[in-house]
């Protein structure tokens, strides 16, 4: 009886310190980690920053490469801005079938718009085109008709209409032209009304191998004295210049006074210095009188 009782209050007394001991082991554990979790959090939460930090610059860094820095968020040309170089040719013109027609651009038109391949009709009326260039119409053959009638065209370059094989038509009228370059030989019409050409800005032979053309329009400019008409000519406008003077050889043939001009059926010289009735030998092989000055 006394052994077992021992033996109880061994065991009882053991099993008490065995619990203390785990109790003590717990409480110091449960303060270790709740010391040790606090720079691990602050580790934890520096990470994640880190981590929005790195997603939010490599987002900048996508957007800057699809935009330049100095781009402004609105880039869309409000009417009236910008030149019409900076959008395409037929969201500013109407395009159909063969046909381009510019008239009165917004906003303006300062240079001959790039045309779709195989134009055949050009229309870029009242515009404020200056020049025209080689390259301008250099890739579209197909042309038969250009009309830049009321633009501010000064200059053209020697061969801007060189490869315009089948250019019919050509009007240039209401312009700022001192001279006229190379024309197309098929011409058929030719118009340069309302111009500031000097005789000296018109090549003597400018019309002369062009033997196809039958309408030639040079009036309101300066020009001095008449070109060389080509005989296929049946209407010619020359009034409101500076002509003084006519002579033989400027309609007829002064070595044939037999000749008889067929294709000429108007010639307006109303508005030029020159008394035509001075001239009667000049009208000998014209079926009609010029229409002008005779007193």
């Amino acid at each position: 009886m006394g052994t077992r009782l021992r033996t109880l209050i061994y065991t009882f007394i053991f099993a008490s310190w065995v619990i203390l001991a785990s109790g003590t082991h717990y409480y110091q554990k449960s303060l270790l980690t709740k010391e040790d979790l606090l720079p691990m959090e602050e580790v934890h939460l520096e990470t994640k920053k880190s981590k929005r930090q790195i997603e939010f610059t490599t987002e900048n860094d996508e957007a800057s490469a699809v935009l330049p820095a100095d781009t402004p968020e609105n880039s869309v040309l409000s009417p009236g801005e910008g030149d019409a170089s900076d959008l395409p040719t037929c969201l500013l013109c109407v395009c159909l079938t063969g046909s381009v027609y510019c008239e009165e651009v917004d906003p303006d038109m300062t240079s001959v718009p790039a045309l779709p391949k195989e134009t055949a009709y050009l229309y870029a009326r009242y515009n404020k085109i200056k020049k025209i260039t080689q390259k301008d119409f250099g890739d579209i053959v197909t042309l038969k008709r250009i009309d830049l009638t009321g633009n501010l065209i000064s200059e053209i370059e020697d061969g801007a209409f060189s490869k315009l094989t089948l250019l019919e038509e050509l009007t240039l009228a209401e312009n700022q032209l001192v001279r006229l370059p190379m024309l197309p030989a098929k011409l058929t019409s030719f118009n340069a009304n309302h111009n500031l050409l000097k005789t000296k800005g018109v090549k003597a032979n400018a019309f002369k191998k062009m033997t196809k053309l039958r309408n030639l329009y040079l009036a309101h400019n300066q020009l001095e004295a008449v070109p060389v008409i080509p005989e296929s000519v049946s209407i010619l406008h020359l009034q409101n210049n500076n002509i003084s003077t006519v002579t033989v050889d400027t309609f007829c043939k002064s070595n044939d006074t037999y000749y008889i001009r067929p294709n000429m059926n108007e010639i307006r010289m109303d508005g030029n210095p020159v008394v035509l009735a001075q001239y009667p030998n000049s009208f000998t092989c014209l079926q009609a009188l010029p229409i002008g000055r005779y007193q």
